[in-house]
């Protein structure tokens, strides 16, 4: 029989979802620095940097290996 450590698991994931968002958290950064520049509404950036900073901690919730893998966003890309 195998059993998943479901610790191990969530710690995996985080560590999948962090190094995706790097390059997407890169990405916005500019994208709000222009933003800035041009006086551009910024909101939409704020919120979709928010979201990928809060995607760890939804790992932390998660009881199960599915509930684990559910917890992405599309920004990241694929799985």
């Amino acid at each position: 029989m195998i059993t998943i450590d479901i610790s191990k698991a969530k710690n995996i994931w985080k560590d999948k979802i962090r190094d995706a968002r790097k390059s997407v958290l890169e990405k916005l950064d500019v994208d709000f620095i222009k933003a800035q520049e041009t006086s551009s509404d910024t909101t939409s950036i704020v919120a979709d940097k928010q979201t990928l900073r809060d995607l760890p901690s939804q790992v932390d919730t998660a009881t199960t290996t599915d509930e684990i893998k559910a917890v992405w966003d599309n920004m990241l890309g694929d799985k």
